[in-house]
């Protein structure tokens, strides 16, 4: 799969709601109810970060939910692309990019979407066909200002910002041309996941999948 067919079906999976749900899964038992959650409340991609010990279960468990499309998130080197792939991940998110795990993401058909922050990154990314990158953190680099800016001289990038995004934000991304979607960890607060208030989240997805674009 090249770089420039990976971001092809990155652009279809980010165009299927205005907000990916960025989730950090310590608890296994939470991850099916989450998901259905999320899927109910319309927001079928799911990224699920490669930062507790139960990820990649998470990530099998939540793939047999109907309607959902999960990923993973926080891809840092090429076992954890292969990883991920196995556990049933159908896309992968890295905060950056490096030769080895763009080479990963060919190797294991996995669709990448690669972080970027700077122009210098953007236009890296740009020559190896990467026209859908990860635009992180943004909150912390510039935000929506920022990646208007950009806009400008690389128009032909379409972005997925992450990184401190909140519901009150994320409508000055999505308002962007150049804006795809937006991940976020509002939709999915841990004193709900650990309260079991699923109703609580698929209100939380509702809302989130009303914004406009």
């Amino acid at each position: 799969m090249t770089p420039a067919e990976q971001s092809q079906t990155a652009l279809a999976m980010c165009q299927m709601a205005p907000v990916i749900p960025v989730l950090v899964i310590d608890d296994l038992a939470h991850a099916v109810p989450l998901a259905q959650a999320l899927v109910a409340g319309g927001l079928p991609v799911l990224e699920v970060t490669l930062r507790t010990d139960c990820a990649l279960e998470a990530i099998t468990a939540m793939a047999q939910v109907e309607g959902a499309v999960v990923g993973a998130g926080t891809v840092l080197t090429p076992d954890q692309m292969a990883e991920a792939r196995t556990a049933g991940a159908r896309f992968a998110v890295a905060p950056g990019a490096t030769p080895a795990l763009i080479d990963a993401a060919r190797l294991n058909k996995m669709p990448l979407l690669p972080g970027a922050q700077t122009c210098s990154e953007v236009m890296t990314l740009l020559e190896l066909g990467y026209t859908v990158q990860k635009f992180f953190p943004a909150e912390a680099i510039g935000g929506a200002a920022a990646l208007k800016s950009i806009a400008g001289p690389l128009p032909q990038v379409t972005f997925c910002p992450t990184g401190g995004i909140s519901a009150a934000r994320a409508s000055d991304y999505l308002a962007l041309a150049n804006v795809a979607c937006v991940g976020g960890s509002w939709v999915a607060p841990k004193d709900a996941m650990n309260a079991g208030a699923w109703d609580t989240i698929t209100k939380l997805a509702a809302d989130a999948a009303r914004l406009p674009r």
